[in-house]
């Protein structure tokens, strides 16, 4: 396992953080400094462990720490130039993104009592660790986005890229497709909202008279990620929360119930827990609307309406799309977009499996029956299905795979201004490295003073 991709691999070292080394016999010591910065044995000693945890590692125990270590040097390196460049990153930004972290263990883990004995340290250590963490972490990433913000693969850099790659080792492409959707969305009626708003305000008034916030929420809250919790957030920032959520939220006094409010996920009522600052930490209760059984079988009956005019050849897909489809992508003929990639092509693993379950039925041109679907906001929904396209295995080209072949390019001219840097200010920068590790066989050659 050689940790030839530092520009890869440097991020998920300053995102550890360290459970067992604790537990460890073993004498610290400074194994290297670079600029004004620092590296511990034991900063080696808990990225080494986790590798071992995590299986498969090639090597010597030695040969694992050396290229650990080099990780360690290239991101003390970008930490020395991020304080020549005088640049800087806010209490907000560390705090808002160690609340997220502190968040995400809680709801892995249950609870902050399981919290603490996992990483075997107090809430507040674990916090004052990762707050150091996440300030470095995000002084690497803007020295990191200065790097390669200059970086661009032109059509010559592609070609020619493509042409390095040796014949016998031009990767293989699966079967890819692109799919294009005709989607209805049922109305929802006035009636319906304001049934969800009657309800709504019916717990309100029962919070108003002395029952618990966060007891209801438990039972009655539709928003199941926050429901369990009694309807608690925790900490958000400003402009993490939808418009109408936040300014709701950012108007309350402690301990406030907000009237109910509507967002597009639904109706609400929100308790301020604590604001500080620009974050507030509220719990809610979520009622959506759902929409109706009859509203739904319309939408459906639509669309096996339109299907059969397609099949007939009376209308195109891509007419169908314009004329009828409710969704934002019928501007550009409903073709799907693959988030992986931002291309219109998905592979076999990229397709959700309801996606996947209709496509592996169609050919080519073939329009699908009514397919049910979630909407972004979470309402129930139909639409067709069509693939418009469909590659089969072959060796990446040119022609076929260019916007994947172009992702490579990127990423190989991105690792290029990566080295490159990292050659340049090492020779610069003050660094000293241990006699215990004077024999590794680094990638770069870091000029020790």
């Amino acid at each position: 396992m050689k940790l030839k991709k530092i520009f890869a691999l440097f991020a998920l070292i300053t995102v550890c953080l360290s459970t067992t080394y604790a537990q460890q016999q073993v004498i610290d010591k400074v194994v290297a400094v670079v600029g004004k910065n620092i590296i511990m044995q034991s900063e080696i000693e808990e990225q080494y462990l986790q590798y071992r945890l995590q299986g498969g590692i090639k090597g010597s125990a030695q040969s694992i720490r050396c290229e650990i270590l080099e990780d360690q040097l290239f991101r003390k390196l970008m930490l020395n130039q991020a304080e020549l460049d005088s640049i800087e990153v806010t209490d907000d930004q560390v705090e808002s993104e160690m609340e997220y972290r502190i968040r995400y263990y809680l709801s892995q883990l249950g609870s902050q009592e399981k919290v603490e004995k996992y990483f075997n340290k107090t809430m507040s250590e674990i916090k004052e660790e990762l707050r150091t963490i996440i300030k470095d972490q995000k002084l690497i990433e803007e020295v990191q986005r200065g790097i390669v913000s200059g970086v661009s693969a032109t059509p010559g850099d592609v070609r020619e890229f493509y042409n390095s790659i040796p014949k016998d080792s031009i990767p293989m492409v699966n079967a890819q497709y692109e799919i294009a959707q005709l989607v209805k969305k049922p109305p929802i009626t006035l009636d319906e909202k304001l049934a969800v708003k009657d309800r709504l305000y019916g717990l309100r008034n029962r919070i108003l008279k002395g029952e618990r916030f966060s007891t209801l929420a438990l039972l009655y809250s539709e928003d199941p990620g926050s429901a369990k919790k009694g309807g608690e957030l925790g900490f958000q920032g400003r402009g993490e929360l939808v418009p109408e959520f936040e300014a709701a939220a950012f108007a309350l006094k402690d301990g406030e119930i907000s009237e109910v409010i509507e967002t597009e996920y639904g109706f609400h009522i929100l308790q301020l827990i604590e604001r500080r600052g620009d974050y507030v930490n509220v719990r809610h209760i979520l009622l959506t609307v759902k929409v109706s059984p009859e509203a739904l079988q319309k939408a459906y009956d639509q669309l096996d309406s339109i299907a059969n005019l397609i099949r007939k050849d009376s209308i195109t897909f891509d007419q169908a799309v314009k004329m009828f489809s409710d969704e934002d992508d019928k501007v550009n003929g409903g073709y799907l977009v693959n988030p992986n990639s931002g291309s219109t092509l998905f592979s076999a693993e990229d397709l959700d499996q309801q996606v996947s379950v209709v496509v592996n039925r169609l050919q080519v041109g073939e329009v699908s029956n009514p397919v049910p679907m979630k909407t972004k906001n979470d309402k129930d929904a139909y639409r067709l299905l069509i693939i418009k396209r469909k590659t089969t295995p072959h060796k990446a080209n040119l022609k076929e795979d260019y916007a994947l072949i172009q992702q490579w390019t990127m990423q190989k001219l991105r690792q290029d201004a990566i080295n490159k840097w990292i050659k340049d200010k090492s020779s610069k920068a003050y660094v000293k490295i241990s006699e215990d590790y004077c024999d590794c066989d680094f990638q770069f050659e870091w000029k020790t003073n």
